[in-house]
């Protein structure tokens, strides 16, 4: 939730929901632009409250858009927009809604030098640039100027800030390596699989525990690769973001999210990487896939709506393939998972306060009918302090998910006929998940058919050094 806090004294004041925020910047004016998360447009909101509306918009191919940053003047800012049909970068955007400009392509977001310099790291690099900023123009002018290498980009949040006085920091160094590790229930590492890698998001294990299906990027683009064994195999080719894996029950395929096309689709292609990817749904509606279903019958997905943000949709891998909605209200809902005998849906649900939490509802597949009244209608909390990211034991008697802070979840599964009983959660140890204590960054956990954890970790590392320039005047 977006809160203001008064330094003078008196209690935060609430200003707008804002589940997963991804950064936000208050003008002079007493204008606030945030994003309420990394997979939703930009809103504006006044200082002292009030409504809540849009200043940007979703478009073909566009993720979310984050970071946003006043201008001097107090109308214009600059956004980071992830993906996109012109790929990632810096964008120009203004209150009076006219549509934003992309200033550069860009690896993370930019800042801007009061003296009239955009300083960012380029894309596919670790290089910090600047060039001079024509805000009348809503153009990039004069030479590019390298300011240092090896400068970090984290979750495209890059690590270089500016101060009003023009000094200029910047952290040298990626964000830390992660590695895809094996737990018990314990907490007691069991061994690793693959190489450590700065850019894992996202691991799946097949159906039969022996592999697992991982994003991770290379040289700036990001593509799904298989961890069989001591091999590491490219899965997709394609230029556009490939992401959010899932297998078929069966462990015959994956099916994925891209936004090849100029619109983010589903798609499936075999496991064994014969043949072509085949599109199975494509629509205006960004589409972010989360689970299969174990009868193979339906896929759920995520899709950002402008008026109730995140929404769970299915769509039925058979016949006509329409897709519908399975929970749309004026919360968020992500990261639906089909419960193992697809009679249940997992998933986590922002309140009014902004809280996020885990909660289970039945499944009725679109169009059918039950008996049973009001079991379609049924919801039951299983988190009780806070969580997200929920996975279900491979025999559904146990939900797992993270807590606020970070620590790894799991809760006792009972079902008496039609209703379904969850017991209370305990902690079964604490995690270093990438993400720690939040969900931005994906499900970067799964649990394998013994009742291991496949956790992606951030591994311990010194802290990378920050350096400052003084009087930074190139030329």
């Amino acid at each position: 939730v977006l809160k203001r806090l008064d330094l003078g004294g008196g209690a935060p004041q609430t200003l707008a929901p804002a589940s997963n925020g991804a950064g936000g910047t208050w003008s002079a004016d007493g204008v606030i632009v945030f994003a309420p998360s990394m997979t939703t447009p930009l809103l504006r909101v006044a200082a002292t409250g009030g409504p809540v509306g849009n200043v940007t918009t979703l478009g073909p191919r566009e993720l979310g858009q984050f970071a946003p940053s006043f201008l001097p003047d107090g109308r214009r800012f600059l956004f980071f927009q992830r993906d996109g049909v012109d790929g990632p970068g810096i964008y120009l955007g203004a209150l009076d809604a006219n549509a934003p400009m992309q200033l550069t392509p860009a690896a993370g977001s930019g800042v801007f030098l009061p003296s009239g310099w955009l300083l960012w790291v380029r894309a596919g690099t670790q290089t910090l640039v600047a060039q001079r900023l024509d805000v009348d123009k809503g153009a990039l002018t004069g030479e590019l100027v390298t300011v240092a290498d090896g400068v970090g980009v984290d979750a495209n949040l890059s690590a270089v800030s500016v101060a009003a006085s023009g000094l200029v920091a910047y952290r040298v160094g990626t964000g830390g390596q992660r590695q895809l590790t094996w737990f018990d229930r314990s907490g007691k590492a069991q061994g690793t699989i693959g190489d450590p890698d700065a850019t894992l998001s996202n691991p799946r294990v097949s159906p039969d525990g022996r592999r697992v299906v991982v994003e991770r990027a290379v040289r700036g683009n990001t593509d799904l690769w298989l961890l069989d064994g001591p091999r590491t195999i490219r899965f997709t080719f394609d230029p556009a973001r490939d992401y959010r894996p899932v297998w078929s029950p069966d462990g015959t395929r994956i099916a994925f999210s891209s936004g090849r096309t100029g619109h983010v689709d589903l798609y499936q292609k075999l496991a064994s990487g014969a043949g072509s990817e085949e599109r199975v749904l494509a629509s205006d509606q960004l589409k972010v896939l989360s689970s299969w279903s174990a009868d193979g019958r339906f896929l759920l997905y995520l899709t950002i709506d402008p008026q109730t943000l995140e929404d769970l949709w299915v769509v039925p891998m058979l016949g006509a393939r329409a897709p519908s909605v399975f929970l749309k209200t004026r919360f968020e809902e992500a990261v639906g998972q089909f419960s193992p005998d697809g009679r249940w849906v997992a998933y986590y649900q922002t309140n009014e306060s902004g809280a996020r939490d885990v909660y289970v509802r039945p499944f009725v597949p679109p169009g059918a009918v039950t008996t049973a009244p009001g079991v379609a209608e049924g919801q039951w909390q299983v988190s009780t302090a806070g969580g997200f990211l929920p996975v279900w034991r491979r025999d559904g008697k146990e939900l797992y998910y993270i807590s606020p802070a970070g620590e790894m979840m799991a809760a006792p599964i009972t079902v008496v006929g039609d209703t379904f009983q969850p017991g209370a959660p305990v902690v079964l140890f604490p995690t270093r998940i990438v993400g720690g204590g939040g969900g931005q960054m994906g499900v970067n956990y799964d649990v394998a058919p013994d009742g291991r954890f496949l956790i992606n970790t951030e591994l311990p590392g010194d802290a990378a050094p920050i350096t400052l320039i003084q009087n930074w005047q190139p030329g």
